[in-house]
């Protein structure tokens, strides 16, 4: 059950029944010659989903824009600041458990979103902790990347070894293939060139990665490989939801 098609009355039964929602969270930004702009949060958005049915968990709108400030360099990037998306996180959080949400289970399509998320879970907890009224909602949050489940990373080793690469990645191509089989590109690409360091700015990684590929052979791509690892992310994150609906 997804929040957007809810009417007030539906989602105040559902959070007395059950105060858990799933977030998924993602980016708008380059993936490379053959990967969609949309892609991290189009694939979070989709295991999201599959997840909430799976476990009859509510799953809330789409994080669309994320801590992408690295790819700005690559027409139709956008991104937030680390500091807006911690503030962000923080209103989306709060304003669901001023209605009675206690538990928040992030699906994350995009490693930028790690460190900030992580920040803006500990900027939420000290706002409870600080409130000498004891006011303040005490929640709990925790983020899971899809594609780093275990599942998903061995599918992914034994499919495309180390011309996975991590960013456009063939896994993340793939699942987009998958998910929107009439908007899958077949592009030309020559061999992903290695970078000796690791980036800083916009203008940089592009310098260093002028197609916007990272270690990465998204060439390798197919719907076959995006179902099975669609189904992979599925069954590690079920559980794994189940569980921290459980936990006191």
């Amino acid at each position: 059950m997804q929040l957007p098609f809810m009417t007030w009355a539906e989602s105040e039964a559902q959070i007395r029944k059950d105060p858990l929602v799933i977030v998924p969270i993602g980016s708008t930004e380059q993936h490379g010659p053959n990967g969609l702009i949309g892609t991290d949060a189009l694939n979070a958005e989709a295991v999201a989903i599959a997840v909430g049915k799976a476990t009859e968990a509510m799953v809330g709108p789409v994080v669309a824009i994320g801590m992408a400030q690295h790819h700005l360099a690559f027409s139709g990037s956008i991104t937030l600041r680390p500091s807006t998306m911690i503030a962000f996180i923080s209103d989306y959080v709060f304003s669901l458990a001023r209605h009675g949400v206690r538990k928040f289970f992030f699906i994350n399509g995009h490693g930028g979103n790690i460190a900030p998320l992580s920040a803006a879970f500990s900027e939420i907890y000290a706002t409870a902790s600080l409130d000498p009224s004891g006011q303040v909602p005490r929640v709990r949050c925790v983020q899971h990347n899809w594609y780093d489940q275990k599942s998903v990373r061995a599918y992914a080793a034994q499919a495309f070894g180390d011309r996975d690469g991590s960013h456009a990645t063939a896994a993340e191509v793939s699942l987009t293939q998958h998910l929107f089989p009439d908007s899958i590109r077949r592009v030309n690409m020559p061999p992903v060139a290695k970078a000796h360091r690791r980036f800083t700015d916009a203008i940089d990684l592009r310098s260093l990665h002028p197609d916007g590929r990272i270690g990465s052979e998204p060439s390798l791509a197919t719907p076959a490989h995006g179902k099975a690892l669609f189904e992979a992310a599925l069954a590690d994150l079920s559980p794994a939801l189940r569980a921290f609906r459980d936990e006191p």
